[in-house]
């Protein structure tokens, strides 16, 4: 693979990223895209280099969205499904297959340690629990060690 072809590919798709982040959303939706960006880049097989940038973009915006309820209208930021499309000029169901080879490909789920927004992060029901012995429990029932 030709690392120059890839970092040329990533600034293309960043530049989209970024102007939908200033415009739509904010700066940790611009780094967690940045940041899942760069992991598509590091994989054996670079799933942007075929295809067009606008369409990455779009797909990266909405399988982060996807994961972090970007598309529920009481969530801050809240953009849609059709707001991402019609920015960039892309199908709907195109940008929802490259979202979902995305969220395959990195084992992309809701509350995704690396991928969550800060709201998400702290919002998760399951960051207080742990598997003992088999057994589910919240970390306040534990002693401390």
């Amino acid at each position: 693979m030709d690392k120059q072809k890839i970092q040329e590919k990533q600034k293309e798709i960043l530049d989209f990223i970024g102007t939908f982040c200033s415009e739509k959303l904010d700066d940790e939706y611009f780094e967690l895209a940045e940041r899942l960006l760069a992991k598509l880049g590091r994989k054996r097989s670079v799933p942007f280099l075929s295809g067009y940038a606008e369409v990455w973009a779009a797909a990266i915006i909405h399988a982060l969205g996807t994961i972090n309820f970007l598309f529920d209208k009481a969530s801050k930021p809240y953009a849609s499904v059709d707001d991402i499309n019609d920015f960039f000029k892309t199908n709907k169901s195109t940008t929802g297959g490259k979202s979902k080879q995305i969220r395959d490909l990195l084992k992309l789920r809701t509350w995704d340690d690396e991928f969550s927004t800060k709201r998400m992060r702290n919002g998760n029901p399951f960051r207080n629990l742990v598997m003992v012995n088999g057994y589910i429990v919240p970390l306040n029932i534990l002693p401390d060690e």
